[in-house]
């Protein structure tokens, strides 16, 4: 019974390893050029489109999840310019793992 319970605790760290390795690549992948990697802002793009500091707690404070998930689903339009194209191929569960993801920059 001791070995089922090892052998089942394992599993669960290696899917919450998997998960955090997923997490982090798809920010890599969908975010950090505008966002870049630290959450900053601090892009050539991000600079441009005059992104804000996901370290800054008061920004933070100033955001909901629903607002951040809502950003990446439907993309963020400022009048007719595209400020954020929508995310794709993400599952809602992957968008909600970025939404603790850049909860997890607040300093």
């Amino acid at each position: 019974m001791n070995k089922m319970l090892l052998i089942g605790a394992a599993v669960m760290v290696a899917v919450v390893t998997v998960s955090a390795a997923d997490v982090k690549e798809n920010w890599e992948k969908n975010c950090t050029k505008c966002h870049g990697a630290d959450g900053k802002g601090d892009t050539k793009m991000g600079k441009k489109l005059e992104i804000k500091d996901f370290t800054d707690a008061k920004y933070q404070a100033s955001m909901k999840d629903e607002e951040m998930l809502k950003a990446m689903k439907d993309g963020v339009k400022d009048g007719e310019k595209v400020r954020m194209k929508a995310v794709e191929g993400l599952s809602d569960d992957d968008m909600k793992a970025l939404v603790k993801f850049v909860r997890d920059f607040k300093k």
